[in-house]
């Protein structure tokens, strides 16, 4: 998405380009608590940011790295992870929030050694000091799975392998996701952008000065993992294992009610199932896995 994209239908004047959105302001406003903690926002997000295309040529703007927003999506935002250098992303949760304790489990020492564990690392928790009822969660900075592109087959079946390989981890240890749909498996891609990339213009460079160059998963490989427990749930040993609820990505379950209780375990099963064939067997391998359907 190009800068003038977000600001369709708005101002053409520099005042429209440079206003940040509610959304952005929040962050702003955490700005100086996140980079005490370690973890830096991207420049349009400092107090006193004056943006960097103030007083160039016109067009300027749309070139710059600080012209690119937040996606329309209030609870998260990428970052810098000042000690390495690492991109991160920050998602804001309530304080007791059922995600941030099945994230917290499953990232617990004990499991996170266990190679089968395919859940997106909790690296960091952050109590928000203006509202003691909110936590940031810090996790990698993850890529959509086709995003680059699959070049072969043998990375299709990596990546389906291991998709497999977490969705057993999780039941094994009695989590149900729930809402494992296509854009809630992502991908850590980091070695595949040698020299970065842009969080929001994600072809580009770190400074959006051009394409960032790519390697290809057989070269560089990549891991795969299950994102955003926001509606799981993790059952205790011995007891009953049946839910209701209808929310979700994927709303082709059959078994989805408010009512009727259902085995959220297989539904797990039956998402994971479209994933494969919507995302991976009908556009990328031409056929090639048919015999698995």
């Amino acid at each position: 998405m190009t800068f003038s994209q977000h600001f369709e239908g708005a101002s053409n004047s520099e005042d429209a380009f440079c206003r940040l959105s509610t959304e952005e302001l929040y962050w702003r406003d955490h700005q100086e608590f996140l980079e005490s903690r370690g973890y830096m926002l991207r420049p349009r997000y400092n107090r006193g940011w004056i943006p960097s295309w103030r007083g160039k040529p016109k067009g300027t703007m749309y070139k710059a790295e600080d012209g690119y927003r937040l996606p329309f999506r209030t609870s998260v935002i990428d970052a810098t992870r000042l000690f390495d250098g690492t991109l991160v992303y920050l998602k804001r949760t309530p304080s007791n929030s059922q995600e941030l304790q099945i994230l917290s489990y499953l990232s617990s020492e004990a499991l996170r050694l266990d190679p089968r564990n395919h859940c997106v690392p909790l690296l960091d928790v952050l109590q928000d000091p203006l509202d003691p009822s909110t936590a940031f969660m810090v996790m990698p900075f993850l890529r959509y799975i086709t995003s680059p592109p699959f070049e072969v087959v043998g990375d299709i079946l990596e990546c389906i392998d291991q998709i497999l390989e977490g969705l057993v981890f999780i039941h094994d240890h009695g989590v149900a996701h729930r809402d494992c749909a296509f854009k809630n498996i992502m991908m850590d891609a980091s070695a595949l952008f040698p020299r970065g990339f842009h969080p929001i213009s994600k072809t580009r460079l770190p400074d959006v000065s051009g394409i960032a160059p790519t390697l290809s998963r057989s070269k560089a490989p990549v891991k795969y993992y299950f994102i955003d427990f926001g509606i799981s749930t993790r059952f205790a040993p011995q007891s009953s294992r049946l839910v209701v609820g209808t929310a979700g990505l994927d709303q082709e379950p059959p078994e989805l009610s408010d009512d009727v209780p259902y085995d959220p375990f297989k539904l797990d099963v039956f998402l994971i199932g479209n994933l494969i064939r919507r995302e991976l067997h009908a556009v990328s391998l031409n056929g090639y896995c048919r015999p698995l359907f």
